[in-house]
């Protein structure tokens, strides 16, 4: 092969091309592209597709402390002692007033959760002189009592074992 022929071959590569260079170029970005925003829906709701039971805390009224949810499978302690006799517990920082807890690895069965927005961490849902709480709290089931804390039957539900999504609302 004689220079003149080596010279054409190369200047004649679509690889030299600048037109096709960019073309080549816009076609891999766009491919790229599609296959993110392919699995974007899994990604971003990777959250919710392990199974457990996952709980959206709604109401809190500001981003002050914490948020426990304490899962309980039984009356025992319901829910004035969610700090030592909930099954499963979730203390987690608030973030722009809202909260999520997610419970994965729950053997199926019944079960009540207690929430409480712990504004000053100190463990407990504080009252006032009456025993009114001065925090938020809520139930499972959004079940609430006229004096005192609904019992663990009103708030009790339900899991199978797959995938539970529910809603609190808290109460000040």
């Amino acid at each position: 092969m004689n220079t003149s022929a080596a010279r054409k071959f190369v200047v004649a590569s679509p690889a030299r091309d600048p037109e096709t260079r960019v073309r080549m170029g816009v076609c891999c970005i766009v491919f790229w592209a599609v296959l993110v925003f392919a699995n974007l829906s899994d990604i971003a709701f990777a959250e919710s597709l392990c199974p457990g039971i996952h709980v959206k805390v709604l109401n809190i009224r500001n981003s002050t402390g914490t948020v426990a949810c304490a899962l309980f499978e039984s009356s025992v302690g319901f829910p004035a002692e969610y700090l030592s006799s909930a099954t499963n517990i979730m203390v987690i920082k608030i973030r722009r007033a809202r909260a999520r807890c997610d419970f994965e690895d729950i053997e199926p069965g019944t079960y009540a959760l207690a929430v409480v927005h712990d504004e000053n961490m100190n463990g407990k849902l504080d009252t006032n002189w009456l025993g009114i709480p001065t925090e938020g709290y809520g139930f499972s089931n959004d079940v609430t009592a006229l004096l005192g804390a609904p019992s663990f039957s009103a708030a009790s539900f339900l899991y199978n074992g797959e995938n539970l999504d529910l809603t609190i609302s808290l109460r000040y």
